[in-house]
């Protein structure tokens, strides 16, 4: 079982900027998709932003132009930029082992880490 631990998040006013990252217990970076989700309260999960393993984003229409996920060797991350009030949300980090598209469903999640934007 892979493990998830995601850090970057916070309280930040709107317009502003965060950097959340997500590093993995394992060596996970190559042949895995990975992503960032988010919940807000009353709200479903959904899909922020996805790197395939062959480096494919794929990012929400609400955070386009805005949010930018990139990995490394020892971490995925995502960089959230121009924050609005709706950006507020629990952000977690997903991976599923996977050549290819990345999938719906991802089998390995982190616990989360919370995003408030306040104006």
């Amino acid at each position: 079982q892979v493990q998830l631990v995601e850090s970057g998040g916070g309280s930040v006013q709107a317009g502003g900027s965060l950097r959340l990252s997500c590093v993995a217990s394992g060596y996970i970076f190559t042949g895995y998709c990975m992503g960032w989700f988010r919940q807000a309260p009353g709200k479903e999960r959904e899909e922020v932003a996805t790197i395939s393993s062959g480096m494919n984003t794929k990012y929400a229409d609400s955070v386009k132009g805005r949010f930018g996920i990139s990995k490394d060797n020892t971490a995925l991350y995502l960089q959230m930029n121009s924050l609005k009030l709706e950006d507020t949300a629990m952000y977690y980090c997903a991976a599923h082992p996977v050549w290819g598209p990345c999938p719906k469903d991802f089998s390995n999640w982190g616990h989360g880490t919370q995003v408030t934007v306040s104006s």
